[in-house]
């Protein structure tokens, strides 16, 4: 059964998109098929894997509006079982589009169903830094949203948010939504970096995983090269982490 995680927070710079495809590329390394979904109009992702989208001629808005599916645009990447669908700045416009058609929120979703379930084992998708209709969509298609979180002062607000959204899509759109919190960016030199996580581990231990993601050079290095962590440094401890984070995943999902 095909299981579809949103990574998701309305802030930026807190490693979403890093820990969408590091994410991805632990699981394909454990032998799952993965498909990456690229909704940000930044095109973040499409970026990591070599990918540059203002050359791109198909891309997810094709499949979002229905004029292809999403397998048709998708594309292999240099690691083995990761494809991604791959986005560029058309997806500025989509987001206006979009909000004034009947069940917007459901369009990824109607796609997602239409490849069926065997052709891949998990889906994540990579949001935009906003509560637009793209982020709906894929809060609505998501089994399990991924919140990553910085400890850092503002961490808490911003956390609210993206959880008060993720009860309304449970009450309007997708009531089996489920919510996880990751800690990233942790520098255990940082005195207030430790405090901060301790209040979370004491606050949220329902929902965080026990996983932690430090901060990692390599890991800002890597999209440069257009690979993953696990092919451009794989014996990193950001590699370890992601790793240790995807087993995580798959004991205890």
């Amino acid at each position: 059964m095909m299981t579809t995680i949103a990574i998701s927070n309305q802030k930026g710079g807190v490693a979403k998109t890093t820990t969408c495809l590091s994410l991805g590329a632990c699981l394909a390394e454990m032998g799952k098929l993965v498909l990456l979904i690229d909704l940000d109009p930044q095109a973040a992702l499409t970026l990591s894997l070599g990918l540059v989208p203002d050359d791109l001629r198909h891309t997810v808005d094709e499949a979002l509006l229905g004029n292809t599916s999403l397998t048709s645009v998708s594309r292999e990447s240099a690691v083995f079982g990761l494809d991604i669908v791959p986005a560029n700045r058309g997806l500025v416009v989509l987001d206006k589009v979009l909000y004034g058609r009947q069940g917007y929120e459901f369009y990824l979703k109607q796609g997602l169903d239409s490849m069926g379930q065997g052709r891949y084992d998990i889906v994540l998708i990579d949001c935009p830094p906003s509560m637009g209709t793209l982020t709906l969509n894929a809060l609505t298609a998501a089994d399990l949203l991924i919140i990553p979180i910085q400890p850092e002062y503002y961490a808490a607000q911003a956390l609210r948010q993206v959880i008060d959204l993720a009860k309304l899509v449970r009450s309007k759109t997708n009531p089996k939504l489920s919510y996880r919190a990751l800690v990233t960016m942790y520098d255990r030199r940082n005195k207030i970096c430790r405090i901060i996580y301790e209040q979370m581990q004491h606050g949220l231990a329902n929902v965080l995983f026990k996983t932690v993601i430090e901060v990692d050079t390599r890991l800002k290095e890597s999209p440069v090269y257009g690979q993953p962590i696990t092919l451009y440094a794989p014996n990193t401890r950001s590699a370890l982490q992601y790793r240790a984070l995807a087993q995580e995943l798959m004991n205890h999902g």
